[in-house]
């Protein structure tokens, strides 16, 4: 049996750089690739990391005004990067909904959402300074990121 290519593989990951990308778009679903990390550069996102961006992105962002439009997020396998799928935003908007998220990150101080035993299950791989580390990093790469910057190179 030949299986069909996914579209995320048939991008040039040697060209790819730290940013944000459309990746895919399914109707009124567009998926970003949140590249945090050049693709095949160590060092990857380390797992304490991509944990603790994942609670406190998803928690972030599902609590902003646009929470309703927020279908998924979640880490590459990679460990470069993470996926935003949302439905019917403009590109504008969910830019600056992902550096505030970023930023939000950055200044957070206190426990991170979901860091009980009863929330999570892997609830003692959290780390608010791993992740701010790598948040302060990656907004670097989007600060000033505008939306001709969103497609693959």
């Amino acid at each position: 049996m030949r299986l069909k290519q996914i579209s995320s593989f048939c991008v040039d990951h040697r060209t790819i750089t730290p940013g944000i990308y459309i990746s895919r778009v399914d109707g009124n679903i567009t998926t970003y690739d949140l590249r945090f990390i050049k693709p095949n550069t160590p060092p990857f996102l380390s797992d304490i990391s991509i944990h603790t961006i994942e609670h406190l992105f998803a928690t972030f962002i599902r609590n902003s005004v646009y929470g309703e439009y927020i279908v998924y997020f979640g880490p590459m396998g990679c460990k470069t990067g993470f996926y935003l799928l949302v439905k019917g935003m403009e590109v504008f908007n969910v830019l600056a909904l992902i550096k505030k998220t970023v930023e939000d990150i950055i200044a957070f101080t206190g426990d991170v959402p979901g860091s009980s035993e009863i929330e999570c299950g892997n609830y003692k791989l959290l780390d608010l300074e791993t992740a701010k580390k790598d948040a302060k990093k990656y907004y670097e790469y989007i600060k000033n990121y505008s939306e001709t910057q969103t497609n693959y190179k």
